[in-house]
């Protein structure tokens, strides 16, 4: 076995280049090598199905015990991936989890559903945990590959040979626009990146809980960009008492905005956020939000995963309940008007 395995200096023999290139292709640093050095090393790698020595090990093995946690790398992070922080808490809830269950875990941001295929593979993964990806990637992958996978919240018209671990995102954003409604709110925005999946349902659960059809804003994905953009809409905000906005990243970073520019929160206006990171509870104000359950999530995923590699999971999605948290950051302007 060991006499035919393929070795980095057998790739660096045959393109011509050192064992060091290679290696540093094979871990990811490339920033001083150039794309087309690269694409060989990768399309030879992949042509003699080089594996790592120690995923060659775990390949002898039934199982590697390694939980693949692949995260879309997406330009709205800002190169800042894995500080977000409601993937930064997502990861912690799912570290727990693994470890509780004696498995190992690997994180690895991605942009292409080829990139988890290639890495997945390389180290026999026993499952997978998909964050932040589309179904057109959900589709190629589950095409492409045999590794089972669980994805977080994802939007998808019809799972099939993997599980979708959704929360109920319409009851989220209803509860809050039926909070606000409760509190007196009669003028309400809705802010956003974009008006599909996820994000689409929580704004049509808050219309509806609203009782009304709240504007929906379309904020560019860059801070930068927000900021001109929140400077050029200032008067909108004056015009409504409460903003929800579909996460707490950007409630949180909408809060900031309007302290900066003399609005303040919640006495002139009521924001409320989605996901309960932990960074709700830090800010000042605290942030009301909808809270979903870290721990429950990731408990979830690696039993579908298990269940999914032993052909045990006939069942495609479930939906977790959300709640509402009421915290500093929104007002009742009933109490306000009775006092």
């Amino acid at each position: 076995m060991e006499e035919t395995r393929v070795r980095i200096r057998d790739i660096a023999e045959e393109l011509g280049l050192s064992t060091a290139t290679v290696s540093n292709v094979i871990h990811g640093k490339t920033r001083k090598i150039s794309d087309e050095t690269v694409r060989r090393v990768q399309a030879l790698l992949e042509e003699r199905q080089y594996i790592p020595s120690m995923a060659g090990i775990l390949l002898a093995q039934n199982s590697s015990k390694i939980i693949g946690i692949f995260i879309n790398d997406h330009e709205k992070y800002e190169g800042h991936t894995l500080e977000d922080a409601f993937i930064a808490s997502s990861l912690n809830c799912l570290s727990g989890e693994i470890e509780k269950q004696g498995l190992f875990m690997m994180v690895k941001k991605a942009k292409k559903p080829e990139e988890v295929i290639q890495f997945a593979s390389m180290w026999n993964m026993d499952g997978l945990v998909m964050i932040g990806f589309c179904h057109q990637d959900y589709s190629y992958l589950r095409s492409h590959m045999r590794i089972p996978f669980v994805i977080y919240d994802g939007f998808c018209d019809q799972p099939d040979r993997f599980f979708n671990i959704q929360i109920d995102n319409y009851s989220g954003g209803f509860q809050v626009g039926e909070y606000l409604r409760k509190n007196g709110h009669l003028r309400a925005l809705c802010i956003s990146d974009n008006e599909t999946g996820v994000d689409l349902e929580r704004y049509q659960g808050f219309c509806r809980g609203f009782c009304g059809q709240p504007h929906l804003l379309l904020i560019p994905m860059h801070r930068k960009e927000r900021w001109d953009f929140y400077r050029q809409n200032i008067e909108r905000f004056c015009q409504v008492s409460a903003i929800f906005a579909v996460s707490d990243y950007y409630a949180i970073d909408l809060i900031h905005f309007l302290q900066e520019h003399g609005i303040s929160v919640p006495g002139e206006l009521s924001v409320a956020g989605f996901d309960d990171i932990p960074l709700c509870e830090m800010i000042t104000p605290t942030l009301t939000t909808v809270r979903q359950d870290g721990v429950l999530k990731a408990e979830l995923a690696i039993r579908k995963l298990r269940e999914l590699r032993e052909q045990k999971s006939p069942e495609t999605a479930t939906v977790l309940p959300v709640t509402l948290v009421e915290r500093s950051s929104t007002r009742s302007l009933c109490a306000s008007s009775n006092a």
